[in-house]
């Protein structure tokens, strides 16, 4: 009986995955239902893609971020097969709002509950940086992003929000995942996470990932988790959440910018979520 189970996992043929070490099937999450392999040239697919530009926080974004977002091609381009969002030092003005540097922040057009998420990325490697893959509940109606308040209107932290990766500026070799909710019960803001290193994390891509189910929500660095948060019933994250994609300079964890940054890249080779 052994030999035939044996035969049977070397062959693809059992299903669903068996994690002997819990006893229970994984997820498998074989349905494709969003994704971006950037083989296009030049701005992001405006069908799957919204910049968000409008500064939410009396013409400055929050956390003491230091940075303008545009919908320039010198901040956002695809080319040779990745996505490229660029930080520059330059002096740009928003709405009367003067910023020395420009950046891009990127929602998905698409919601979604549960399911995996991967983003295979090259992160940036100067300091100051603050590269993040991550989601936001899609009834937050925060100032200028896509869905706007066809799902809700709560606000942040009642809508949730997973980090599925946030790179800081001062340490190139780690990488976080950190998530905040605001307590549907008590309305308490509430946060945790973990870290994992990534030594080559600027020179090599790596794939950043979520299993997000309604018991649990789990994130990875390649095949390493790195935090498993239960999914209890207190918090915001049974219902439909969109992916963002930026990169800050400075604030909370940018943190101090170098007097010679000129400019310097998040890479993104693809991004896929299954259900």
């Amino acid at each position: 009986m052994r030999t035939f189970l044996l035969l049977l996992i070397f062959t693809g043929l059992v299903y669903p995955e068996i994690d002997f070490n819990n006893k229970k099937p994984k997820n498998t999450y074989s349905e494709l239902v969003f994704s971006d392999e950037f083989q296009n040239e030049g701005k992001p697919d405006s069908r799957k893609w919204h910049h968000q530009i409008i500064p939410p926080n009396n013409g400055s974004w929050h956390n003491d971020e230091l940075q303008h977002y545009t919908d320039r091609e010198e901040n956002s381009f695809v080319s040779d097969g990745t996505l490229k969002i660029r930080a520059i030092k330059e002096e740009y003005t928003y709405n009367g709002s003067t910023k020395e540097y420009t950046s891009a922040r990127l929602n998905t057009k698409f919601a979604f509950t549960y399911g995996r998420v991967e983003v295979r990325a090259k992160l940036a490697s100067n300091a100051g940086t603050w590269p993040a893959i991550w989601t936001l509940g899609a009834n937050i109606n925060e100032t200028g992003n896509y869905l706007g308040d066809q799902y809700g209107n709560v606000g942040w932290p009642l809508c949730g929000e997973i980090d599925i990766m946030e790179q800081t500026g001062w340490d190139k070799n780690t990488t976080i995942s950190h998530f905040h909710w605001g307590d549907l019960n008590t309305k308490e803001y509430m946060d945790t996470g973990g870290e994992t290193p990534v030594a080559n994390a600027s020179t090599e891509f790596h794939i950043y990932a979520m299993e997000w189910d309604n018991e649990s929500i789990k994130t990875y660095v390649d095949d390493t988790l790195v935090f498993e948060l239960p999914n209890t019933d207190n918090k915001p994250l049974n219902h439909e959440h969109y992916l963002i994609l930026n990169m800050a300079i400075g604030g909370n964890l940018g943190g101090d910018v170098p007097v010679d940054f000129t400019k310097d890249t998040f890479e993104i080779d693809y991004i896929r979520i299954y259900q």
